[in-house]
């Protein structure tokens, strides 16, 4: 919805709106607020909130601190499950600035919100109007414990769509769904999924920004509803060995600038375009290199392991669930292809915009054409993987960093800034968790050696 200035200061009073969140998004991919008294409403339309980029992971340094935010007017929000007794609560989600000496701010070069907008003005100049998403978010709910924290206790034992009595989440799904659609989203499906205590609500595909925008909203409903029913939400990959992990499927399609589907061709046989392909092959070439982007934490990597449906290998194909791009059987304006590797751990604003520079890559016949891939993978040694071309995604998280730090379009698509502080945040996360001791070793090795 589009909003002016006057139209938010008459819903602040009619509303009786006492308390604005200001938030934005770290590099980690974590959202943040500042907090303001609606007395401070004209300050934020003008610019004028400031904060301490010093404290916030990926941002600048002590001597750089200063900071602004500039809300998205079209983001301002009444937060219905935070209405208190005094009044109620509103946010804006804002793009970061920095200060200049002459009194003006510019845009922070490792803004997340501001590197997706960077890459899709880069798409405008090749020709394209929009870059239209879909996202499949995946999450656990577990029991809290007596003092509030979370467990790996699953409150229910269902599977794939499964109802009540087995899916005794059922109604704090709902209560999600329902707390979702009084702020405007459109929901288009809820589910218990594969695993036990795992689900997925999918919402209406938008463009680029208004998606990611979406996701973080998303994340935040699912984990305080997830709460007053005494559960915790997670989005963390892989909680659970020997399960399924959880993934942020990302569906994707490029359109024209007379509003036309740039995927769709219905002359040729999988009515796919030569655009839609190059677009994959740019992917496919680029997914080592941005693996740490849509998948950067050391448990990401779990999820990524053969049998349990989520992808290991470099690969695309019109149905094939065992590749990493798949393409829906939908056709016409709803032709898209569907980014499988990616998981709830990823900075929304990041993965997004480092799907499409991969993409463009290929568009601009920077790479090769790859062809599909119909067969199982899983079915297949490695021997027979590699007869069809076929490579593994990186291993672990150290793999996806070598991998990234080689790929020159990806660190573009980031900035300079940002590939600096991500390689040294993931370098520090990996070499804690190398020196760390896992129960699985204690179990394998304590009484042999």
């Amino acid at each position: 919805m589009s909003y002016t200035k006057a139209d938010i200061r008459r819903i602040c009073k009619e509303e009786n709106i006492r308390y604005i969140r200001m938030m934005f998004t770290d590099m980690m991919g974590a959202l943040k607020n500042v907090e303001i008294p609606v007395t401070r409403l004209e300050d934020a339309l003008e610019n004028q909130v400031m904060f301490d980029g010093s404290s916030i992971e990926g941002f600048v340094r002590i001597y750089e601190a200063d900071m602004y935010l500039h809300p998205d007017l079209d983001t301002f929000l009444v937060l219905s499950w935070e209405n208190t007794a005094y009044g109620k609560v509103a946010r804006f989600i804002c793009d970061v600035y920095q200060p200049c000496e002459d009194g003006t701010h510019v845009p922070f070069e490792g803004d997340p919100r501001g590197i997706l907008k960077r890459n899709i003005e880069k798409m405008k100049k090749l020709g394209f109007k929009a870059f239209n998403c879909g996202v499949e978010p995946e999450f656990f709910l577990f029991k809290l414990n007596s003092d509030g924290n979370p467990t790996l206790e699953f409150n229910d034992t269902g599977s794939y769509f499964d109802l009540a009595p087995v899916d005794s989440a059922e109604d704090c799904r709902r209560d999600i769904v329902l707390e979702l659609q009084k702020i405007g989203f459109t929901i288009e499906a809820a589910h218990h999924e594969v695993a036990t205590g795992q689900h997925e609500i999918n919402f209406k595909f938008d463009s680029a920004v208004e998606v990611c925008d979406q996701v973080q909203t998303f994340k935040l409903v699912v984990k305080n509803i997830a709460r007053r029913h005494g559960l915790h939400a997670t989005f963390m990959p892989k909680p659970v060995e020997g399960i399924a992990g959880s993934g942020m499927h990302v569906n994707c399609s490029l359109l024209t600038m007379d509003d036309k589907n740039a995927f769709f061709d219905p002359n040729t046989k999988n009515q796919l375009s030569l655009v839609a392909e190059k677009w994959i092959s740019g992917i496919i070439h680029h997914a080592k290199g941005f693996c740490l982007i849509t998948n950067p934490i050391v448990n990401s990597y779990k999820r990524l392991v053969p049998g349990y449906e989520a992808p290991c290998y470099i690969s695309w194909s019109n149905s094939n669930r065992s590749t990493m791009v798949r393409i829906p059987a939908a056709r016409g304006m709803k032709t898209r292809t569907e980014v499988r590797n990616v998981d709830g751990s990823a900075n929304p604003y990041l993965a997004i915009a480092a799907i499409l520079a991969a993409g463009l890559d290929g568009i601009s016949d920077n790479v090769p054409m790859v062809p599909p891939v119909d067969e199982n993978l899983f079915d297949l040694d490695d021997e027979g993987r590699r007869a069809l071309g076929v490579e593994s995604l990186p291993l672990d998280l150290n793999e996806a960093t070598i991998a990234f730090k080689k790929d020159k379009l990806i660190q573009e698509a980031m900035g300079a800034h940002t590939v600096k502080k991500l390689i040294e945040a993931k370098t520090i996360e990996w070499n804690e968790y190398h020196k760390f001791v896992t129960n699985w070793e204690i179990k394998r090795y304590i009484n042999k050696y």
